[in-house]
């Protein structure tokens, strides 16, 4: 499922235009991305939670080379589901 699929399902169900849904779905994920990137997380009750994490830094390998080349430390997204969202994936 794409965005376009979301957006289509989410009207469906509600009775609202294609254009709302689409622009509450881009705000919704704007604010997500937003929070994140200023260091706050995110919960979802019953779905999940976005939040940032540090990874630290490293040294991997060039596979072409076998080089050793260092890796910086970094913060990089993350989501972990809510217990409803994994029993029904489950």
């Amino acid at each position: 499922m794409n965005k376009t699929d979301l957006v289509d399902q989410v009207a469906a169900r509600t009775g609202q235009t294609k254009v709302a849904v689409a622009a509450a779905i881009e705000a919704a994920m704007d604010i997500i991305v937003e929070a994140v990137a200023h260091s706050e997380s995110v919960t979802l009750s019953g779905f999940g939670t976005f939040e940032p994490r540090d990874r630290k830094a490293r040294t991997g390998r060039n596979p072409r080379t076998g080089d050793a080349v260092p890796i910086p430390a970094r913060t990089v997204p993350s989501f972990r589901p809510g217990n409803s969202f994994k029993s029904a994936v489950e």
